[in-house]
Parts: structure tokens; C-alpha cells; sequence
């Protein structure tokens, strides 16, 4: 990992939403912002810290079987239905819209995510018609290896009412207090702002920041229109106004260090 401090070149890299890796196995629909998985690309593997922004649909009853993690700081954001987390440290929620969740592999997790939380209710009549569950998932790298696993969630959704960007989770001691949830790197924090038509909001400075609008329309400050599934990779640079054109979510990472080469 490498701080911020280094020379970097201004630069501000559009990703559209079709140039995204894709993965559709019938009950899955995901869009990867870099190389995972079996979709292999040296030249594509991150940016500042961030290493895997994946936007899924997950069809009603299905989802991710129990699998494995490890020295990872993940943190998942619900556009719309609900997931079911739970692992083996005996951790377990239902993550909506607007609640923020966080779940540290450390020195090693297995974790399901499941769209089936009706099944939670005993009133079988609960169950919902076949909504699908949308959501981003992001993973940074933490700032040590081998710590205790954890997980934390928190509702966020009335911050998000006032249409700034609200810090949803960051290790960053600025946030100390104001972040609703703390990942362990002290260099990265994610904000996410939920705007009407109109409404705008300006991005941090940072060595690197990513932004990606999973939902909606907005106009990026000296750039242009961005639509569902754009992003931009900005290097030392920041300050742009982002407006929106119609109603849209915005996720934005800023990252003052990268990953060392």
C-alpha cells in the first residue's frame, strides 16, 4: 500500500456501463467493475484501494451458498428487495435499502447471502412476490492482515434524505464519529448520496476516488451525462459537481492511498 503523497497525474477515466466484465449464470446477473472471478485482465485489477466493485441482481430464493473470505474489508449497499447474510462467526442481519453493512474476513470467514427473507417469518403468507434483490458489493483490502473477523450494520437511511454525500463507512479518523460504519483501513471511506432531479453534490479531493452510479442518471461536472452502471476513475483529482437528471443513487470511494505496485 502506497499513501497518497506520491506524484500522481490528473486524470478522469469514464467506465460505461457496457464495458463492465458480466456474469450470468440464470439466478445471477453481475456486472464487474474489475477482473474477478474467472474474467481475467492484468491492466484492470483496481483502483486506489479498491478491488472488486460487483453490481448484482440475485432472483428470489437463490443466492451465494456458504463460501470463504479472508483479509478483506466488504461492505454491501441494497438499491432495492433484501438480502440475508449470516456467517460463521455467528453474525446474521437482513440488509435493505439504506442500511449500511460491513463484514471484515480478517484471518478467515465463510459467509451465505441469500434472497430469501421471508423465510425468517413464520407466517408463510409474508413471502413477497419474485422480487429480485439488486445491491453493490465493494471490497478495500484492510490496513493489517490476520485480524479478528467481524460485522457491522446500521441504518442510514434517514441521512441519506438530505441529499449530500453521507459518509457510510470509513476508517478514516475524520468520519470518527460521523461514519455509520468503520471499516479497518484508515485511508478509504464510502460515501453515498440519494438524489432527486437537480439536486447535486461536489466530490472530495483525494489521490484517487471511484465513483459509480448504480441507479439513475447524472451529470458530471466537465465530463458530461453518466447513466445506471457508468463509472469514473479519478486520479489526483476531485472537487467535480455531480447533478442529477433524474432520481439516482451515487457511491463514491475516496481512497488517499493505493495499492503498491
Amino acid at each position: 500500500m502506497s499513501t497518497g503523497t506520491i506524484s500522481l497525474a490528473p486524470q478522469v477515466d469514464i467506465r460505461r456501463a457496457d464495458q463492465r466484465f458480466a456474469t450470468d449464470v440464470g439466478w445471477l446477473d453481475s456486472k464487474h467493475s474489475f477482473a474477478f472471478g474467472h474474467h481475467r485482465d492484468p491492466r484492470n485489477t483496481h483502483h486506489g484501494l479498491l478491488l472488486v466493485n460487483n453490481d448484482d441482481v440475485v432472483d428470489a430464493g437463490t443466492g451465494f451458498e456458504t463460501h470463504p473470505h479472508r483479509d478483506m474489508e466488504i461492505v454491501t449497499w441494497v438499491l432495492r428487495g433484501s438480502l440475508v447474510h449470516q456467517d460463521s462467526e455467528g453474525h446474521h442481519g437482513v440488509i435493505y435499502p439504506g442500511l449500511a453493512q460491513r463484514m471484515s474476513a480478517g484471518t478467515g470467514i465463510l459467509h451465505s447471502e441469500k434472497n430469501d427473507a421471508w423465510r425468517l417469518s413464520a407466517e408463510a403468507s409474508t413471502r413477497p412476490a419474485e422480487e429480485p434483490v439488486h445491491f453493490v458489493q465493494m471490497w478495500v483490502l484492510p490496513d493489517e492482515s490476520g485480524i479478528q473477523p467481524g460485522y457491522e450494520q446500521l441504518e442510514v437511511d434517514h441521512e441519506l434524505l438530505s441529499g449530500g454525500l453521507v459518509p457510510v463507512a470509513s476508517g478514516m479518523d475524520r468520519h470518527a464519529g460521523s461514519a455509520a460504519i468503520r471499516i479497518r483501513n484508515r485511508y478509504a471511506a464510502l460515501h453515498v448520496a440519494r438524489l432527486s432531479p437537480g439536486q447535486q453534490v461536489e466530490l472530495p479531493d483525494a489521490p484517487y476516488l471511484h465513483l459509480f452510479v448504480p441507479v439513475g442518471e447524472v451529470v458530471l461536472e466537465g465530463a458530461g451525462p453518466l447513466g445506471t452502471g457508468d463509472a469514473v476513475r479519478f486520479t489526483a483529482t476531485g472537487g467535480q459537481r455531480v447533478t442529477a437528471t433524474t432520481e439516482a443513487e451515487v457511491l463514491v470511494w475516496e481512497m488517499h492511498a493505493g495499492l503498491a505496485a
